[in-house]
């Protein structure tokens, strides 16, 4: 991911410039600033965020009366008395919440979690969790507010609409951290204040609010992923993918260092990921000032990062770019690959001997995204496992650092033939086929999610393909995961198929390989639709592009849900005669006669092209 810099840098910069010109004694003031007043200040921004990623259809007057109810029943946290830690109380809060909803019946009949408080603490919070649901691709409704609008309301009480805004944004993106959502609370604010001064305020708010919302949308995505695999894979798998990121952006830092601090970003991440905001960014504020402690032997690049006061050193440093690669040329990987006693300690401890393998690898390649490095690691552990068997182990595995390189250059192969074929087909054409593989693959999803799902795709296309090969290979990789990931959610919460379902549970690392290679399911038997009633030929297609498109991507999924056998020419065959056909009614007089007279003769085609199927169901 990009820095912030696009951000926090262009919405904070004159707040920023400020801050650094001060004097020496308020710049420590502000790099020590301690992290109990910094969350003791913002409890009830964080309890209220924490109610809104639950309560999602709360309004925000009944958000704000919970938070203060909750504030009141926990007196102590307000205040962080001495003989109770922050972090018990932090966890209080989460209790105290959930035992509230479960006495509001009220509030329970709205919010249906009447069979998740008829259970134990334990299992109710992974209850309530279960009813969380992302609005992600939902639009905006503070990006669709007039300026005069947004500038009013601001003008007549600046705290609520900053408070609104975060109301708005957690209960929109239940699973986005805490304190990324203070710190985009703050940017929002800052630029509305900045643009209602301005003469041409629509044009200010559109160019400092885009960034925001789209650093939004790709960060919550990013921790939603980041639960999924805490939630749906074992503990194992979600420490290699902290350890590959952390050595990525600290490849000088020793193992020791980096498998310490692996542990506690995965404890802060299943903090965050549970919903309690409040222990979430106490936990991130101490982490980032354990950081910024260390810089010197971390990484020099979250220097500028350290000098911010909380939030906004948290979401630099998370953002940062990966540290300068050192030169390990004279240390290679034949302790893993060469050493006769690689088999003793693959033995002894094979948990502590992988972690070290991905350290090393992981800050050898850079270039790499996470699941590529974690491929390499599960072919590395697979082969162990079969050599350390035989007599002579070592002749098994000395030639390993071949499989890696096929590894990578599998993975590569797949990524550039991928872009050849979008540069050869282009956006439109391109997206067109991958609707085609993916209603073969995933006939049972709707057509309005096989139609978007495939859009993030060919928008991922269209954005990495024309980079580098290495930064390409990476782009489509790191954005696959994201994709893939967002797709096996829908799957949890209702079942597509089996081979669906075998690509999401089975191997993290090989998520992507799989849904590259799945192929038809067999399984699924397509209700039949005659194409009377699939082709809709009706004056609205007619005045706008978008509802041409539209009816073509329904009527390509319907084709290939009916008849997956049949060639792309075959389908392209058909889409081009309904193109054709609503360009030239459009151009008629009679637009509705012309689709009436016409239309026929499409009608015809498609169920000629249908027939076999047809014959098929009848016998």
């Amino acid at each position: 991911m990009k820095t912030l810099k696009p951000i926090c840098f262009l919405v904070f910069f004159s707040y920023i410039k400020c801050q650094i010109l001060q004097t020496s004694l308020l710049h420590a003031a502000m790099q020590h600033l301690s992290t109990q007043n910094y969350v003791e200040e913002n409890l009830k921004d964080l309890t209220s965020i924490m109610i809104a990623q639950f309560l999602q259809k709360a309004t925000y007057e009944e958000i704000q009366t919970v938070a203060q109810q909750l504030l009141d029943l926990v007196e102590k946290c307000k205040n962080f008395k001495s003989h109770v830690s922050a972090t018990e109380c932090a966890h209080q809060l989460m209790t105290s919440f959930l035992e509230h909803i479960c006495d509001n019946q009220g509030m329970l009949a709205k919010h249906l979690f009447t069979n998740c408080c008829n259970t134990n603490s334990t299992a109710r919070l992974k209850c309530f969790l279960f009813y969380k649901k992302d609005y992600g691709d939902h639009k905006d409704r503070f990006q669709s507010l007039k300026p005069e609008m947004i500038c009013e309301m601001d003008k007549e009480n600046q705290v609520t609409m900053k408070e609104r805004y975060s109301y708005e944004i957690s209960r929109r993106h239940p699973y986005l951290y805490g304190p990324t959502i203070l710190t985009m609370s703050a940017c929002y604010k800052t630029a509305i204040q900045s643009c209602c001064q301005e003469e041409n305020k629509t044009e200010c708010l559109q160019i400092k609010l885009e960034p925001i919302r789209k650093y939004i949308t790709e960060i919550a995505l990013r921790h939603h992923h980041l639960c999924e695999i805490g939630v749906k894979f074992n503990h194992k798998v979600a420490k290699a993918v902290e350890l590959v990121l952390l050595t990525k952006k600290q490849p000088k830092s020793n193992f020791s260092e980096v498998a310490k601090l692996t542990t506690d970003v995965k404890n802060l991440h299943e903090t965050c990921c549970e919903g309690n905001t409040v222990a979430c960014a106490l936990g991130r504020s101490q982490l980032m000032n354990y950081t910024c402690s260390t810089r010197a032997a971390l990484s020099s690049k979250i220097t500028q990062c350290c000098e911010l006061p909380a939030p906004f050193r948290g979401e630099c440093i998370i953002n940062t770019g990966n540290g300068d690669k050192p030169d390990l040329s004279s240390l290679p990987l034949s302790r893993f690959t060469e050493d006769q006693f690689v088999c003793q300690r693959f033995t002894d401890n094979q948990d502590d001997f992988l972690q070290e393998f991905l350290y090393e690898y992981s800050r050898r390649h850079p270039e790499l995204a996470v699941p590529v490095i974690l491929r390499v690691e599960a072919k590395y552990k697979n082969l162990l496992e079969k050599c350390c068997k035989l007599e002579k182990p070592l002749e098994c595995y000395s030639h390993v650092e071949v499989l890696f390189q096929r590894v990578v250059r599998e993975s590569c192969d797949h990524v550039k033939n991928y872009c050849d074929l979008h540069e050869k087909l282009g956006d439109s054409n391109f997206h067109d086929r991958l609707m085609v593989l993916y209603t073969k693959k995933a006939p049972q999803l709707s057509a309005q999610e096989l139609v978007m799902f495939t859009k993030k795709m060919a928008a991922v296309a269209s954005r990495c393909c024309p980079q580098s090969d290495e930064q390409q290979f990476f782009c489509i990789e790191d954005s696959a995961k994201l994709i893939l990931g967002a797709l096996c959610r829908r799957h949890e919460v209702e079942p597509i198929n089996a081979g669906v379902g075998h690509c999401c549970d089975n191997s993290y690392a090989f998520r992507k390989p799989c849904f590259d290679d799945l192929q038809v399911d067999r399984t699924y038997v397509s209700p039949f639709l005659p194409c009377d009633q699939v082709i809709i030929l009706k004056g609205d297609l007619c005045k706008a592009q978008k509802e041409l498109q539209i009816e073509k991507q329904k009527l390509l999924i319907s084709l290939v849900r009916q008849k997956p056998s049949a060639t792309e020419a075959q389908f392209q065959s058909v889409l081009v005669d309904f193109t054709h056909l609503v360009e030239m009614c459009c151009h008629a007089e009679e637009s509705d006669m012309c689709f009436q007279k016409e239309g026929s003769k499409l009608i015809e085609k498609c169920q000629s092209f249908l027939e076999t199927k047809c014959q098929k169901l009848s016998t």
